[in-house]
């Protein structure tokens, strides 16, 4: 079993990702690391985050010449942004802390983990609580779809429906949905007139200050029967995934 843990606030020095449980010999590509931070950053609407971040990744453990040693893999990307927040997000004491932020956010984890964690500056939960923590989880994703490539499985994604605008085809295969980031890395939809459908209810939304709700279908093939298990509630595979999409922060 994997266990995967991340680290770093959103606009601190960095994001890392620590897998422990990988086996020994599983050929790992920093190129594909690259190219799965590079789908992250890549999408449509508003953040101006991505236009200052570059999202390298760095291998820091257990991995000697492309492949894994069976130790702790570390995996880390510097945020760019750092730079501007140094005295904000200051790793040493300083005499000029940044105002605090007092006001919780609607739908965050702002007043929870305030009160949790005795914090009276909600910057301190909401800097961790943020969508930033997923370049940690794309790293060690990236890691784990690898060895699951050895053993011919293989995963892909795309948009199928944004607001009110869906996707009316059903009938493509799992290559037309792997290929689909080439020629529409903004939304990802295998349909080019439904795709611009969806960039324009974006607009509308955003011009309105609103905001959209949507669905992403992912495709395993290769995956072999019987994973999980039907006798126990916290073996089954299908509450694993919904518990690792559940806890995505700012989601």
């Amino acid at each position: 079993m994997l266990r995967i843990l991340t680290a770093g606030e959103s606009h601190g020095p960095a994001c890392l990702a620590i897998i422990e449980g990988m086996p020994a010999g599983v050929k790992v590509s920093i190129k594909d690391i690259n190219g799965d931070l590079k789908r992250r950053r890549s999408d449509f609407g508003r953040g101006g985050r991505k236009h200052i971040e570059e999202d390298k990744a760095e291998i820091l453990a257990g991995i000697r010449y492309g492949q894994t040693l069976g130790s702790p893999i570390a995996l880390m990307v510097k945020n760019l942004d750092f730079a501007n927040w140094r005295e904000a997000m200051s790793l040493e004491e300083t005499k000029k802390p940044a105002p605090k932020i007092t006001t919780p956010r609607p739908g965050h984890a702002d007043l929870a983990g305030a009160i949790k964690y005795g914090q009276d500056d909600i910057r301190n939960i909401s800097e961790r609580a943020s969508a930033r923590e997923t370049v940690a989880r794309v790293m060690a994703g990236a890691v784990a779809k690898q060895m699951l490539a050895e053993f011919a499985i293989a995963i892909a994604s795309h948009t199928v429906r944004i607001g009110s605008v869906a996707l009316d085809k059903s009938d493509y295969s799992f290559d037309e949905v792997a290929g689909v980031f080439a020629p529409d890395p903004d939304i990802r939809c295998i349909d080019s007139a439904t795709s611009a459908k969806m960039k324009q209810v974006i607009k509308e939304a955003g011009a309105k200050k609103d905001t959209l709700g949507g669905v992403v279908e992912v495709i395993a093939t290769g995956v072999p029967v019987g994973l999980g298990s039907v006798m126990h509630y916290d073996r089954r595979l299908d509450g694993k995934i919904a518990q690792a999409l559940m806890s995505i922060p700012s989601s």
